[in-house]
C-alpha cells in the first residue's frame, strides 16, 4: 500500500506534471493505434483465398516487419518520456533513503497506469481510423470490414504495448539504482566512437559482395535468405554508426554556423547525439523501403506491359500501393515520435529556454533551432540510407529508372512528402506553447 500511496503522491496530475503525463499517454495511444492498424491491414489479406494469397501474405508480412522500426521508435519515445517524468522524483526518494524495491514498485505502478490510459485511447483511435484506412483498395476491392480485428487480438496487442512500457521503465531503473545522484544531476552519457564507421564500412562492402554474387546460388530460398540477411546486416550497422555520423556532421555544422539558430541547433544535437539519432532512426528503414520497393515495383510494372491476366496486373498495382502505404505509415510514426520527443525535450530544457529568453533571444529563433536540430539529422539519414540502398541495388535501381521512371518518381515524391510532413508537424509545436501548458 505504501508503494501505491507514493505512486499517487509522485504521479498525481498537478500543474507541473500534467504536460509530461499527457504527452506520455498520447505517445502510448499513437503507438497502440498504429500497431493495431498495421496488424489489421496485414491480417486482412486472409479474407481472400486463391493461388496468390500466399504471395500477398508474404508481402504484407514484410511490410509489417519494416514498420516495426518506426513503431518501436515511437514506443521507445513513450517509455523514455514516462521514465523521465518520474526519474528525478524517484532519484530524490532514493537519496532520502528509499529502497530500490520501493522505487521499482512505484515505477511499475506509474508506468502501467500511463500505458493503460494510452493503450485505451489507442484502441478508440484505431476504431475511429479503421473505416478510413479500409477505403484502400487491394486485389480490386476495398479492405472494408477486414480492418476490424477480433477483440481478443486487439486486447492482446494493446496489452503488449503496456508490458513493453513497463519493462522499459524497469530496465531504466538500473541507472537509478546504480547512481541516483547521477540521474538527479543529469550526467552526460559517453559519445559514439569512430570505430563504428569502420565496422559499418566493412559490413556494407560484405553485403554488396554477397548481393553481387547471388547468381552463384541455384536455390531460390537461399538467394532470398542471402538477400534478406544482407539487408538486415546493413540496417543493423546503420543503426550502430548513425549516432557517430550525426555527431560528426553536427560538429561540422557547429564550426560553420553563421546564425544563432544554426549554432544552437548544432549544440542541441551535440548535447545528445544518441537522442538526436533515435528521433529519426526510423527513416533509415523508410529510405530502404523506398529504394528497394520502388525499384521492385518499377521492374514489375515494366515487365507486366503486354500481359492480360487481371490477377497479375492487380498484383503489380498492389505492390506499388503497398510500398506507398508503408512509406506513409513509417513517416507517420516518425512525425509522431519527433513531435513527442521535441515536446519532452522542450519541457526538459525549460530552464535553458527561460535563460535564453532573459538574455534577449527571440522565441522564433529558439523554435527555428529546435526544428533544425531534427530536420538536419532527418535529411542526413534519409539521403545517406537511400544512397547505401542504391549502392547495394545499383544494377536494379539503374534499370528501374530507365524501365519505369514514373513509378520511381512517385516513390521519390512520397518520400519527399514524408520529410515535409515531419517539418510541418514540428512547426506546429512551439516552445512557448509547450512551456505555457507545463
Amino acid at each position: 500500500m505504501r508503494a501505491f500511496s507514493l505512486a499517487w503522491l509522485l504521479g498525481r496530475p498537478t500543474r507541473g506534471r500534467r504536460a509530461p503525463q499527457l504527452l506520455t499517454a498520447t505517445a502510448y495511444a499513437l503507438t497502440t493505434a498504429l500497431l493495431l492498424l498495421v496488424a489489421a491491414g496485414g491480417l486482412s489479406f486472409r479474407t481472400v483465398q486463391d493461388e496468390l494469397t500466399g504471395m500477398y501474405l508474404i508481402l504484407a508480412g514484410i511490410a509489417v516487419v519494416l514498420l516495426v522500426v518506426p513503431l518501436a521508435v515511437l514506443g521507445a519515445a513513450a517509455a523514455r518520456l514516462s521514465a523521465r517524468s518520474h526519474d528525478e522524483r524517484l532519484a530524490t526518494v532514493r537519496l532520502l533513503g528509499g529502497t530500490p524495491a520501493l522505487a521499482g514498485a512505484v515505477t511499475v505502478i506509474d508506468s502501467a497506469a500511463l500505458a493503460l490510459v494510452g493503450a485505451a485511447g489507442g484502441i478508440v483511435l484505431y476504431l475511429a481510423s479503421a473505416p478510413v484506412v479500409g477505403l484502400l483498395h487491394f486485389r480490386g476491392r476495398a479492405i472494408g470490414s477486414g480492418m476490424f480485428m477480433h477483440p481478443g487480438i486487439v486486447a492482446a496487442l494493446a496489452l503488449a504495448v503496456v508490458v513493453i512500457g513497463v519493462v522499459s521503465a524497469v530496465v531504466g531503473l538500473r541507472r537509478l539504482n546504480v547512481s541516483p545522484l547521477g540521474v538527479r544531476l543529469r550526467t552526460v552519457a559517453p559519445t559514439a566512437r569512430w570505430i563504428r564507421a569502420v565496422i559499418a564500412a566493412v559490413v556494407i562492402v560484405l553485403a554488396f559482395s554477397a548481393l553481387q554474387g547471388l547468381s552463384a546460388f541455384r536455390d531460390l530460398a537461399v538467394m532470398i535468405a542471402v538477400m534478406l540477411g544482407a539487408f538486415a546486416a546493413v540496417l543493423a550497422v546503420l543503426n550502430v554508426v548513425g549516432p557517430w555520423v550525426v555527431r560528426v556532421l553536427a560538429g561540422r555544422s557547429l564550426r560553420r554556423a553563421e546564425t544563432p539558430e544554426r549554432l544552437l541547433a548544432a549544440r542541441i544535437i551535440l548535447e545528445a547525439p544518441q537522442a538526436a539519432w533515435r528521433q529519426v532512426s526510423g527513416v533509415t528503414m523508410t529510405s530502404f523501403v523506398a529504394v528497394f520497393g520502388g525499384a521492385g515495383a518499377a521492374m514489375m510494372r515494366a515487365s507486366a506491359s503486354g500481359r492480360t491476366d487481371p490477377q497479375e496486373l492487380a498484383l503489380v498495382g498492389d505492390v506499388l500501393t503497398g510500398v506507398l502505404v508503408t512509406i506513409a505509415a513509417s513517416f507517420l510514426g516518425v512525425c509522431c515520435s519527433a513531435v513527442i520527443n521535441q515536446c519532452a525535450l522542450t519541457l526538459d530544457r525549460r530552464d535553458l529556454y527561460s535563460n535564453l529568453d532573459r538574455l534577449g533571444m527571440d522565441p522564433a529563433t529558439m523554435d527555428r533551432a529546435r526544428v533544425r536540430s531534427v530536420m538536419g539529422p532527418l535529411l542526413w539519414v534519409s539521403l545517406g540510407s537511400a544512397l547505401v540502398a542504391g549502392v547495394l541495388l545499383l544494377p536494379l535501381v539503374g534499370i528501374a529508372m530507365i524501365a519505369s521512371p514514373l513509378t520511381v518518381l512517385v516513390v521519390a515524391a512520397t518520400l519527399a512528402a514524408g520529410i515535409l510532413a515531419v517539418r510541418g508537424a514540428l512547426a506546429l509545436v512551439g516552445s512557448r506553447t509547450v512551456l505555457r501548458t507545463a
